[in-house]
């Protein structure tokens, strides 16, 4: 085992096997298939418009980027893809956003178990730093319910080996997960992201704090990674949007419109090809 692939899909068995078992994940949607639905979304916090009326859908085996200048509300809309902004009571979200047929926002929608579906890298790595290596790896899991130890060892293994980790740290489970370089860490949280098995990962500039090795190796993750749970990604950087993305979602920051989508489509259309001349400013970097 060597690389996404390896991963196991058990989720299924870990309902007869937990004492509070967890939701379990279904199969991943065929390439291409509509995975999140995003209509007339906006977000606002104390009234004041951070992203405005995007409307896009995101498609199964692909990672899809959101790009723009800072403060054009890629950060905000796309902790609005699995309601971080709950706890912010200024902040309101409105318009549909769908994860298959579920209405995110709706009564029927629990954040925690959405969060399990729609898992989060952030933009610095983000280790418990009291924790091992292993137990960061399985901390979701455990948090879900999963106590049986041979599961665990499993989901551990798998996800570390997805993550492109577990053979510079097989040996070394039980080490503070902070002893780990950079690189390594950003690899330790997208481990455990996947170990919940998925059907969504966000990712918010997960590059942005590393060297650029330990980057060329995340943008090889991405690609690999993305045959098995959908990717939505941040990024200020054009040529890696260019790199890992399938599709690209571009936003703009106007003096009268905040978090306007101004394009979206194909990647490669959008950088070559763009149908607004605000885009092809942009990704020719006359401007953000």
């Amino acid at each position: 085992m060597t690389d996404a692939d390896s991963l196991p899909r058990v989720t299924e068995s870990l309902i007869d096997q937990t004492e509070r078992a967890p939701t379990a994940a279904p199969t991943a949607a065929p390439a291409g298939d509509v995975v999140m639905t995003l209509r007339d979304v906006a977000v606002s916090f104390g009234g004041r418009t951070a992203v405005r009326n995007v409307s896009f859908d995101v498609c199964a085996g692909e990672a899809t980027a959101l790009i723009g200048p800072s403060g054009s509300g890629k950060t905000t809309l796309l902790r609005a893809l699995n309601r971080m902004h709950d706890a912010e009571r200024s902040a309101k979200v409105t318009g549909k956003i769908l994860l298959g047929d579920l209405d995110i926002y709706g009564p029927e929608s629990d954040p925690t178990l959405l969060r399990s579906r729609v898992g989060m890298v952030f933009q610095r790595p983000n280790p418990f730093p009291t924790m091992s290596i292993y137990d960061n790896a399985v901390a979701g899991l455990r948090f879900n319910g999963v106590r049986k130890k041979a599961l665990l060892d499993e989901a551990a293994e798998s996800a570390l080996i997805a993550a492109a980790l577990w053979d510079s740290v097989k040996d070394r489970l039980k080490a503070h997960g902070s002893t780990l370089s950079g690189g390594e860490q950003q690899r330790l949280c997208i481990a455990r992201a996947l170990a919940v098995e998925p059907e969504v990962l966000l990712m918010d500039e997960p590059t942005s704090a590393l060297d650029p090795i330990a980057t060329k190796r995340i943008e090889e993750l991405v690609g690999e990674l993305k045959a098995r749970v959908t990717i939505v990604i941040v990024t200020h950087n054009m040529q890696q949007a260019m790199r890992v993305s399938d599709r690209c979602a571009f936003l703009l920051m106007g003096e009268d419109k905040a978090g306007e989508l101004i394009e979206f489509g194909p990647s490669a259309r959008l950088f070559s090809e763009p149908s607004d001349p605000r885009t092809l400013d942009y990704v020719n970097g006359r401007f953000g």
